[in-house]
C-alpha cells in the first residue's frame, strides 16, 4: 500500500471545511488510513496585536489583499517538518483543474499537499513564489479558497485506490477518458410513472448492454 496522502490546509475558516471532510467518502478515506487532513490557522501567523493577515493594495483599488509575511511563515512552518510537501494555490490565474489532473495528482510521488486558501480581494503576487501548482476550478470568482480546496481534495481523494470501493468505479465515470460524459444509468423500479428503463438494460445480455452504453456515452461540451 502506498503511503497515505496528507493535505495541510492553510485557512482562516477551518469551520467551513471540517463538516465536509468528516463526512461520506472523505471520512471513509481517513478512517481507512488512506488520507490525512490537517488545518493550519493563518491567523496564528498574523502581524501585530490584532494578528493582521491583510492590507490595502499598492496603487489603490477596492478590497484587501493577503500579505506575504503570514503566508510565507505558515508554509515555511509546515515545510520545516516536511520539505517534500508541494503547495497548491486556488487562483483564477491557475491551470484549469480536470479529472485527468486529479488522477495524476492522486498517483504522484508527492504524498503531502499544502493548500493555501486565499481570501478577501486576493493575495500579494509574491506569494506565487511558494506555489508548485496554481489551480483554477473555473472561470468564475468565489469569496475565498475554501470551496476550491474542497473540490481539489475531493477529486483527488476519491481516486485513491480503496476509497470508492469498486475496482472500476473511477475508470468508467464521466471525464475518466478525456471529455467523456458517462452513459445514463437506472435503478429500481423498472417502470416509474410510465418512465421505463431501456429494455436492453433488463435483458442480461452483457455484450448488447456494453454496446448501448458505448453508444450513449457523450462528449463533454467545451
Amino acid at each position: 500500500m502506498a503511503p497515505k496522502l496528507k493535505f495541510t490546509i492553510i485557512t482562516l475558516f477551518k469551520e467551513a471545511l471540517e463538516p465536509y471532510l468528516n463526512a461520506s467518502m472523505m471520512w471513509k478515506a481517513q478512517d481507512k488510513g488512506l488520507v490525512e487532513y490537517e488545518f493550519v490557522n493563518l491567523r496564528d501567523f498574523g502581524l501585530g496585536p490584532h494578528k493582521s493577515v491583510d492590507d490595502t493594495p499598492y496603487g489603490g483599488g477596492d478590497g484587501m489583499l493577503l500579505r506575504p509575511e503570514p503566508v510565507f511563515a505558515a508554509v515555511e512552518s509546515i515545510k520545516a517538518k516536511d520539505p517534500s510537501a508541494k503547495v497548491i494555490l486556488p487562483t483564477p490565474a491557475g491551470e484549469l483543474w480536470t479529472q485527468k489532473k486529479a488522477k495524476e495528482m492522486a498517483c504522484k510521488a508527492a504524498r503531502h499537499l499544502i493548500i493555501i486558501c486565499p481570501h478577501y480581494e486576493g493575495y500579494d503576487e509574491r506569494i506565487m513564489q511558494l506555489v508548485d501548482y496554481p489551480i483554477s476550478i473555473g472561470h468564475f470568482v468565489l469569496t475565498g479558497g475554501e470551496l476550491p480546496a474542497l473540490i481539489i481534495i475531493d477529486s483527488i481523494t476519491r481516486l485513491i485506490p480503496g476509497v470508492l470501493g469498486g475496482e472500476t468505479s473511477a475508470e468508467i465515470e464521466s471525464f475518466s477518458d478525456g471529455n467523456n460524459i458517462e452513459y445514463p444509468q437506472y435503478t429500481k423500479p423498472a417502470d416509474f410513472r410510465g418512465l421505463k428503463v431501456p429494455d436492453v438494460l433488463l435483458s442480461g445480455h452483457h455484450e448488447k448492454i456494453a454496446e448501448w452504453r458505448a453508444e450513449h456515452t457523450k462528449k463533454a461540451q467545451k
